[in-house]
């Protein structure tokens, strides 16, 4: 009971702060994931055991660039197909029977694009808009929080059939299908409220950040299982680390934004 009190206040509290940060100000809600993502590093870095801290120098150094370069396109676009390709290949990882040891350098190369791109890329999302989209950003959060909350509830109660019982024993086919079918629920009704995308494109991208969301939850999953460690930190009681949090967005967030340029493009 107390374990099951303290995941909720934790939970709250979070909720709370990320709704807090998004209807404040864009600048608060960049500065939240920034943090965030510093902080996901971190908790990388322990788990992969990456020597050295360049790791945080060269996060903020593409983050500001980012920043500044956010109306250059081409070089965007480059950014987001070199982060989206170190995504496709570390799905080739989680895949993987055999165990794989990388270099320190391919280390560094995921961290600052797996990780680092996916924060940078999910504060990216509501700028796609002239203003700061605060309801497209808050759609893809109750996203993938609908898919994750109904994945574990249809999965518990009726799940059966293992989805990948080697990286993560307690998911299932079942709860995964019933996370993506309230998620696709939940697109229908946030069409109603923001209205820059079509019903379509909301169950487009409902499709696309639950599939994508539930890789990115198995191949921390599989990093967490190689290292030995249950979470990947503890700064959040009964929740485990910031990256434990975020694992499904900052593996979507990528394929999120691509999905939303061609949207603008074809609309």
């Amino acid at each position: 009971m107390k374990e099951i009190l303290r995941r909720s206040i934790t939970g709250v509290i979070y909720v709370v702060l990320l709704m807090g940060a998004v209807f404040l100000s864009s600048d608060a809600f960049d500065f939240l994931f920034m943090t965030f993502g510093l902080a996901c590093l971190y908790e990388f870095k322990k788990i992969v055991r990456l020597k050295g801290y360049y790791i945080f120098i060269a996060y903020l150094a593409l983050w500001w660039a980012f920043i500044y370069l956010v109306h250059n396109t081409v070089i965007i676009t480059a950014l987001m197909l070199l982060t989206i390709t170190v995504d496709l290949a570390l799905l080739a990882f989680l895949f993987h029977k055999k165990a794989k040891h990388f270099s320190e350098f391919q280390k560094f190369i995921i961290a600052v694009f797996y990780v680092g791109g996916g924060c940078i890329f999910l504060t990216m999302i509501p700028y796609k808009q002239n203003d700061f989209a605060k309801f497209l950003i808050m759609g893809i959060f109750i996203l993938i929080w609908v898919n994750d909350t109904f994945a574990y509830l249809v999965g518990r109660s009726i799940g059966r059939t293992k989805l990948y019982p080697s990286v993560s024993p307690k998911k299932t086919i079942e709860g995964s299908i019933g996370g993506l079918i309230f998620a696709l629920v939940a697109a229908y009704f946030l069409a109603w409220y923001e209205t820059s995308l079509t019903l379509m494109q909301w169950m487009i991208l409902a499709t696309v950040i639950v599939i994508a969301g539930s890789l990115g939850d198995l191949l921390q999953s599989k990093f967490k299982r190689i290292a030995g460690v249950k979470d990947s930190g503890a700064i959040l009681p009964g929740h485990g680390g910031i990256w434990d949090r975020l694992d499904s967005l900052v593996f979507a967030a990528p394929f999120a934004y691509f999905v939303l340029n061609i949207f603008s493009h074809v609309s």
